[in-house]
């Protein structure tokens, strides 16, 4: 079982969470092929990913995980609103 940090509550038990896909921010501006791969295209690569969770048991607030996929390990959370840490 996953121990996942909220940044609004803490720590609390992945049961309380629910996945809500891969943390691409949504294009300003796209033609139908770049909104097209917005919406069905994800990667999958293995080792450290950003993930959008959600506290669906707590506070209800989106917000932004670093997992790395090969261990599961939480390598930080953030706020939506903030850029992930480590990310360019």
């Amino acid at each position: 079982m996953l121990l996942i940090t909220c940044p609004y509550c803490g720590p609390r038990e992945e049961t309380e969470f629910r996945y809500g896909g891969e943390g691409v921010a949504m294009p300003e501006e796209a033609d139908d092929r770049t909104w097209s791969r917005f919406l069905y295209y994800r990667s999958s690569p293995a080792g450290p990913f950003t993930e959008r969770w959600v506290h669906a048991h707590g506070c209800r607030r989106w917000f932004t995980v670093r997992r790395d996929t090969l261990t599961h390990e939480i390598l930080d959370t953030t706020e939506l609103e903030e850029p992930p840490r480590g990310s360019p």
